[in-house]
């Protein structure tokens, strides 16, 4: 087992992790920006390094920095946790070339499954159900019109290497579709030094539902249960919970049976995430894409089988086999998971970064708060603005939702302007009780209804 692991990020999932790490045994080594030097994970790892100013490309985007950390702390492994590095293939290649183990998959399965075109092609040998479209990325305005108009308005315009909503575009018709193309590709080359786009089918009725998988480097996947992530606002989630109320027990146990398969296909150990589309009107679901790292809203899975993910991560990147079959995997309850951010959502979500006066999370049975903040912290606007992430759990959805009501009630953040409201405004809506939702629902009903841009 290691003895020293480097977390590659911040805020809290660098605590999320220290914490497994801190149970299991292992020594935690920290890297941070100068901006960060006061921030929990900072004060609680054995090791903290800084790398650089408060930019990211400067610090924690700073390949080469953190690999000059890593080997002055004599570390084992690296954990990328989520966002930054942690789905760059080059790093974890780099990692291991410096006889470093990278807690994540293989550098071949990443650049398979974190392009949205290769991903695509290797879900069709797979056989894993897919949206209608191109396979690959259209090398011109006059392709990307000929696969819209075979598979028939409208479509969506998504960067191939694309992510949090960026690169990606609506179209109607023909003339939105070539000035679509054009300012996603313009998007997607600034963000992720790629212009390549993909044309699909756009589904105007979907739920976004993810398996949770995890594989061992003995070939054994186990998938974990699902995460219905449909409650989004401009393709980011606000909402994250399990089971989906929306699937049958079949649909689950199919999208489960086929989130292995891909993930067997492309040789594929650690934790991951495959993501799918579900048709409401069709009652059928697509293969989305494919999350090569643990995700945000992991703690809802965990909450639910019991399991700790992070330390299977590890468990599974020093060789062990995985210490449990599907057999096993029988998630219990209903989990729900919130993101509490400073923003000021009444004027459309702006950050609002600045000094925690007074800071009182809600605690109790079922109840979980992961934050990485504390009266008197910072938060500095260079980053995400993530105070914390509220994750309940209860014997129904019901009561979950109940629990998260009361939590979010209890609640105290003084400074910064946070999301507290607004997620409660949500709670109480009937069509988010009664299901009556889809992934557009809050963009272009809820938000407009609370006069909200």
């Amino acid at each position: 087992m290691f003895k020293r692991i480097l977390i590659a990020n911040r805020g809290e999932i660098a605590m999320r992790i220290i914490r497994t790490c801190r149970r299991m045994g292992i020594e935690t080594c920290v890297v941070h920006s100068t901006v960060d030097k006061e921030s929990l994970p900072v004060r609680m790892a054995d090791v903290a390094i800084c790398i650089g100013p408060g930019p990211a490309k400067q610090s924690y985007l700073n390949i080469n920095n953190i690999i000059a950390a890593a080997e002055l702390a004599d570390v084992d492994a690296i954990h990328p946790g989520f966002g930054f590095l942690s789905e760059n293939s080059h790093f974890a290649q780099v990692v291991r070339d410096c006889k470093i183990e990278f807690i994540g998959p293989l550098s071949s399965s990443m650049e398979a499954l974190g392009n949205k075109a290769k991903a695509k092609a290797l879900a069709i040998v797979a056989k894993v159900p897919t949206i209608p479209g191109s396979v690959g990325p259209v090398n011109s305005q006059e392709e990307a019109i000929a696969v819209a108009r075979k598979i028939g308005y409208p479509v969506m315009i998504k960067a191939t290497n694309g992510g949090g909503g960026r690169g990606m575009r609506i179209a109607h018709n023909d003339a939105s579709l070539v000035s679509g193309l054009i300012s996603a590709q313009r998007e997607a080359e600034a963000a992720f030094g790629s212009a390549d786009c993909i044309i699909e089918a756009y589904v105007q009725r979907a739920r976004h539902i993810e398996i949770q998988i995890i594989g061992d480097q003995h070939g054994n996947v186990v998938a974990l249960g699902e995460r219905d992530c449909s409650t989004q606002r401009r393709h980011q989630k606000l909402v994250e919970e399990s089971p989906s109320p929306v699937i049958t027990e079949a649909t689950r146990q199919a999208m489960c049976a086929d989130a292995v398969k891909l993930a067997k296909a492309a040789n594929y150990f650690n934790a991951g995430t495959v993501e799918f589309i579900y048709d409401l009107d069709r009652k059928a679901y697509f293969f989305l894409e494919m999350n090569t790292r643990i995700q945000v809203e992991h703690p809802v899975t965990e909450m639910c089988t019991g399991l700790d993910l992070i330390k299977h991560q590890i468990l599974v990147a020093a060789g062990e086999p995985l210490r449990f079959k599907q057999a096993d995997i029988k998630p219990e309850g209903h989990a729900i998971e919130v993101r509490i951010n400073a923003e000021d959502w009444e004027k459309g979500f702006i950050p609002h970064p600045g000094k925690i006066n007074m800071y009182v999370a809600p605690s109790g049975k079922g109840v979980r708060v992961d934050s990485h903040c504390y009266a008197g912290y910072t938060i500095p606007p260079n980053y995400d603005s993530m105070i914390a992430k509220l994750i309940v759990h209860g014997d129904t959805r019901e009561e979950a939702i109940q629990l998260l009501q009361l939590a979010l009630g209890e609640y105290i953040i003084e400074g910064p302007k946070t999301t507290i409201g607004f997620h409660q405004r949500l709670l109480k809506d009937a069509r988010f009780l009664n299901n009556q939702i889809t992934t557009k629902w809050v963009d272009e009903v809820f938000m407009k209804e609370l006069g909200v841009g």
